[in-house]
């Protein structure tokens, strides 16, 4: 760790009327932190940490804020066979506490298969399939899943499919709402249209009834939206927005006013200075591979890996997504041209979370050089003082 990185999980005050802490780091690695409100009030986070995305010692790891202190991590999942990654959590109506994760062997996205467990009774059920791969692809998830007022349960999900003959890049992948009318008993799939290269679906109900998704995009142009009118069964085309994105995740969330706060990297592949082959460059069957493949020419078409990650920014917006103002919650070169955390290579800022709580404030939390998670809470009047 820098010098800078003191995972003690301790909230201390900013100069700019934010407070801040980096969770306690049980890892090399700590990545893709997803929060959660909990029955009891606690904010919980759950992201996945080991040597390296891809590396089977990946596995799913959860701390709560109590108080002004993050907790000790507790690992959620081991299977040493396959790189654990991409936790959710998600309260379920009658209190139940939901981990959505995903499974697959190495850097090889297309043998994803999505496990849940559930907190009840004081206890974590043991870790059952979901959804398995096929022979069509992996399954991943990203976003937590949204309950609507009819009872309905929607979990958003991609579909990672390779081109025959060649290692997963991330070319093909699509995107899906898993329904469930029966409480995530049964599960409906319903494709978005023309959704390949949209992924990371974050879907929420807005203040019309309707649903906006917002996704991330393969080819690291922008962020994209798509809506539906009939609680998640159907869903337009995802069309470009106004805001840019690296292939990298994004999240939103509607606050308690009806205005929507969204976390994301604002850049794409326009300010990229070079590009890498995939996102497992630098992963092997076995583990860690000795050396990365090497870099596609400039222009090759298909998945944008390499553009920056960084700056981490809030953004605000007023009319459902259509237009934001913006502020940078952490600047930094985003350098991910290497996944090593180890040496300390990697300086994304990236994978963010955000929630808000009943007393205004927001929680956000984000990958912070793919060493540590970092927690960040602000007003939403934070991203106007600017």
């Amino acid at each position: 760790m820098t010098a800078s990185l003191t995972t003690d999980g301790i909230v201390r005050s900013r100069a700019d009327s934010a407070a801040e802490a980096f969770l306690p780091a049980p890892a090399a690695q700590n990545h893709a932190a997803n929060l959660a409100v909990l029955p009891d009030g606690d904010l919980a986070c759950v992201w996945f940490g080991g040597t390296q995305e891809g590396v089977p010692d990946i596995s799913i790891w959860f701390s709560r804020l109590r108080g002004e202190a993050w907790t000790e991590p507790e690992r959620l999942s081991h299977d040493d066979t396959r790189s654990e990654q991409n936790p959710v959590l998600a309260v379920s109506p009658d209190g139940e506490l939901w981990l959505f994760y995903t499974a697959q062997r190495a850097g090889n996205q297309d043998t994803a298969e999505v496990r849940v467990r559930v907190h009840r009774d004081g206890a974590w059920t043991p870790p059952r399939t979901l959804f398995p791969a096929t022979a069509d692809g992996g399954v991943f998830v990203r976003q937590p899943p949204v309950v609507l007022p009819s009872g309905r349960w929607l979990l958003p999900v991609f579909h990672c499919v390779a081109t025959r003959g060649r290692k997963w890049v991330g070319d093909h992948d699509t995107s899906a709402v898993m329904v469930s009318d029966d409480g995530g008993h049964t599960w409906t799939e319903r494709p978005v249209p023309d959704s390949t290269g949209c992924v990371h679906m974050n879907v929420h109900r807005l203040g019309d009834g309707s649903l906006l998704a917002l996704f991330r995009s393969r080819w690291a142009d922008h962020v994209y939206r798509s809506a539906s009118t009939d609680d998640g069964w159907t869903w337009s085309a995802p069309e470009a927005s106004g805001l840019p994105n690296n292939n990298s995740s994004i999240q939103y969330v509607p606050l308690l006013d009806g205005r929507l706060a969204l976390v994301y990297n604002h850049s794409s592949r326009a300010d990229a200075t070079g590009r890498r082959v995939s996102l497992y460059d630098e992963i092997s069957e076995d583990g860690l591979a000795e050396q990365t493949a090497p870099e596609p020419q400039p222009g090759e078409g298909g998945a944008f890996w390499g553009a920056p990650r960084a700056p981490m920014s809030l953004a605000l917006s007023a009319d459902d997504g259509r237009t934001w103002r913006r502020r940078d919650l952490e600047v930094g070169d985003g350098h991910c041209m290497t996944n090593n955390s180890r040496d300390k290579l990697n300086r994304e800022l990236s994978y963010p979370s955000i929630v808000q709580t009943a007393d205004g404030n927001l929680h956000i939390a984000f990958t912070y050089f793919r060493q540590a998670i970092k927690y960040v809470r602000v007003s939403p009047a934070w991203v106007a003082d600017a």
